[in-house]
């Protein structure tokens, strides 16, 4: 390895480092974290352990590389592990899907296809990745380290959501189907399944979905199923035997983490109009009060080696489309639930590492991949699939990769990296989502501000090259060329309508800039030619997590040619991408003096001399003073004129009091709910501090969670007054 090259990784390796440093991760620096794992999209999430390893698995459907493995030490901070294939070729060819469909060929996709809800085992040494991929059946993937490489097989089946379980005798299950439970043996060398093996172990009737994950505890067969009919939940059943009969609970529910459910994109979009036309969808505005899939509901589980147990599970999180949260898990007569003690189905935003009470080493916070990108590298490192770590899993090895990943296959001899930049070819192409080699990242929220160099002097006339939103609806800002030289274009597909400015900047440079706040599902592009002074171009641009590609909002690099040929060559650089709100050090207000206002009803939460917690009018000063005293690990006291805030009895409406000395039924564990939103979660009951707006009665500390809207009564809104 030369020199050069080593200098160039160290510098990669540090510039990621800087970026993680302000990247959203879950860990709060204090022994707690705060959900969501990820503040992009992770969806169908299946997890393991291995000793004190975890590996959790994830959809990546049309992106490649493809079927992403992650890596823990401590269920909080994750790291890339490996990609289970670099790209779809010959061996995923079937009569539905020809290579042209993997490739974006004339054309031809596989958006809202592609890998889908993967399992990730261990048995007897060796490491296995399951997952459908639609179109070309059941998929296999196994090695002896989970870093890869992977040897692919291909199960021919069409069994699809599935779950693994390999029993105590070595045979292989494949758990899968919807409402009507089925199970089938795979063979042992996956080479298909045991012809007439598959039973149906749980009629539909039994309250039970899709999206399985199956376990064996303690002599119990455990089945975990996520269901949407009449209202998203997470389901369990158990049997002794594999074959049931089956007895089936609620594990999960109502639990949106005070998250809105997002406007879908609807009406008749795919296949997508071949012609580049535009397309007629709608974004009807949801009930803010129904959690429908925004509530946790798919997912598995996973015990810790000192007996902890865990799930993660996926929500639709907004404009970032679907992302994973972190519950604890209470097992109560033979049954695992979400959630605490006192508080089962719902899970804390914000609750305590796990391992931290029993001494397990500490992780230092940190992002799984780098989203800035200088380019400045050997090409074959571009995406994550060659950045495999060498060494032990220890934080000593642990470095970010890029986020990159191309829509579809790419195209060889298509693109490069040269001199520092990004070079991508033109080719064919009718609009945005069919342009074949482009490169994509998911969009990373709450809010981020991503903002690339475009160098447009090669380009030729047709071609159209720039940053795009992969979505439906797309959107793109960037350069155009025609017979009278460049021009800024911003063109929006949901409203098929493309603005232009003209273009005075020097040898065809251009800064792009997309701003993107995935909470309230908008975007804006803007242009500059100093990369100082931003100018915005178009309509506000909505986001949508849609059941058309099954994916959030995407960043994408791109060039296309309109004129139906090959054209010239977009350079990029310094693509770079900013969180603001990844810092959340000042969400939680230590020291400080606070007011907290109920969104609830819009009052003040108030001390009153008759020794109990109240409400204010906004403008009321009396009692509404709270100074925050650190606890330690992420819990709060709240001290007012009248002492601590303090649960009594089981903290029934008005068994909120005040004592003058600091116990543990004074201590709350701070919620933090973003912007400036917080929750109180009493230790002592594993519910929050809450009162039910326009009855007049006092506070209790016996609120399960938030609504999606918060205004049930639970969430306030911090003031610092001093």
């Amino acid at each position: 390895m030369s020199r050069r090259y080593l200098l160039i990784l160290l510098a990669a390796c540090l510039a990621a480092a800087a970026c993680a440093q302000t990247s959203w991760t879950a860990d709060n620096g204090n022994g707690t974290f705060t959900n969501p794992l990820f503040y992009d999209e992770f969806a169908d999430p299946d997890i393991l352990r291995v000793g004190d390893d975890y590996y959790l698995a994830g959809t990546t459907m049309h992106s490649v590389p493809g079927l992403v493995l992650m890596h823990s030490r401590d269920l909080v901070n994750w790291d890339f592990c490996s990609y289970a294939f670099e790209a779809y070729d010959e061996s995923y060819v079937s009569q539905r899907n020809p290579l042209d469909v993997f490739c974006l060929k004339g054309g031809r996709n596989i958006y809202g296809q592609g890998v889908w809800a993967p399992v990730v085992r261990y048995h007897n040494g060796t490491f296995y990745l399951f997952t459908n991929v639609n179109g070309s059946g059941l998929q296999a993937y196994t090695a002896s380290d989970p870093r890869g490489p992977w040897e692919h097989h291909n199960i021919n089946s069409r069994i699809y959501d599935l779950s693994i379980l390999f029993d105590d005798d070595g045979r292989i299950y494949a758990f899968h189907n919807y409402g009507n439970v089925k199970v089938t043996e795979i063979k042992p060398d996956l080479s298909g399944v045991v012809e007439g093996t598959e039973r149906l172990i749980i009629s539909d009737g039994n309250a039970m979905g899709e999206g399985f994950h199956a376990y064996k505890i303690d002599g119990w067969y455990y089945l975990m199923s996520a269901d949407y009919k009449p209202h998203g939940r997470l389901m369990v059943a158990r049997s002794k035997s594999i074959w049931g009969p089956y007895e089936t609970r609620v594990m999960g529910a109502e639990e949106t983490l005070g998250t809105l459910p997002l406007p879908m994109t609807e009406g008749k979009i795919r296949p997508l109009p071949a012609d580049g036309s535009s397309i007629s969808v709608d974004f009807p505005t949801p009930d803010d009060n129904r959690g429908n899939c925004t509530v946790m509901h798919q997912g598995g589980m996973v015990s810790t080696p000192d007996g902890e147990w865990w799930a993660v599970q996926l929500m639709d999180f907004r404009g970032v489309g679907r992302t994973v949260a972190l519950s604890p898990v209470t097992w109560e007569d033979g049954w695992p639930y979400l959630g605490l003690p006192g508080n089962l189905t719902r899970s804390p935003r914000t609750w305590f590492k796990p391992g931290l009470r029993s001494g397990s080493a500490q992780v230092k916070p940190h992002a799984a991949y780098f989203f800035s990108d200088d380019f400045n590298r050997p090409a074959s490192m571009l995406t994550a699939y060659n950045w495999r770590r060498k060494g032990s899993f220890d934080q000593e090895t642990w470095q970010p990769v890029p986020a990159w990943q191309w829509n579809h296959n790419p195209v060889p001899g298509q693109w490069n990296l040269k001199g520092g930049r990004l070079n991508l070819k033109s080719l064919p192409a009718t609009q945005l989502m069919t342009a074949q080699g482009s490169l994509s990242q998911r969009l990373i929220g709450p809010v981020s501000i991503t903002t690339v160099q475009l160098d447009g002097s090669r380009l030729k006339p047709g071609d159209v090259a720039g940053l795009g939103i992969q979505n439906i609806p797309s959107a793109w800002i960037g350069l155009t060329r025609d017979s009278e030289g460049l021009k800024i274009g911003e063109y929006d597909l949901l409203r098929s309508k493309r603005v232009t400015a003209d273009f005075v900047g020097r040898k065809g440079i251009v800064w792009l800039r997309l701003w993107a706040d995935l909470d309230s599902c908008k975007a804006t592009l803007s242009y500059s030619f100093d990369n100082v002074h931003f100018t915005a171009l178009g309509d506000t641009v909505l986001l949508s997590y849609q059941l058309h590609t099954f994916q959030g909002a995407r960043t994408l690099l791109f060039c296309y040619n309109e004129t139906g040929v090959k054209g010239g060559t977009a350079s990029f650089d310094d693509f770079t991408v900013d969180q603001p709100l990844a810092d959340r050090s000042a969400n939680l207000p230590l020291g400080r003096k606070v007011r907290l206002f109920n969104l609830g009803d819009n009052s003040y939460a108030a001390a009153i001399p008759h020794g109990m917690l109240y409400h204010a009018r906004k403008g009321s000063d009396t009692g509404t003073v709270f100074e925050v005293v650190d606890c330690g690990q992420g819990v709060v006291a709240l001290r007012s004129d009248y002492g601590y805030l303090c649960v009594v009895g089981h903290g029934y409406v008005s068994d909120i009091h005040f004592s003058q000395t600091l116990t543990d039924d004074c201590r709350f564990l701070w919620q933090d709910m973003l912007r400036g939103d917080c929750m109180m979660l009493s230790l002592k009951t594993n519910r929050y501090v809450g009162m039910t707006p326009g009855t007049g009665e006092s506070y209790s500390a016996q609120w399960p969670g938030a609504t999606a809207n918060r205004r049930n009564g639970c969430v306030f809104r911090f003031e610092v007054v001093e």
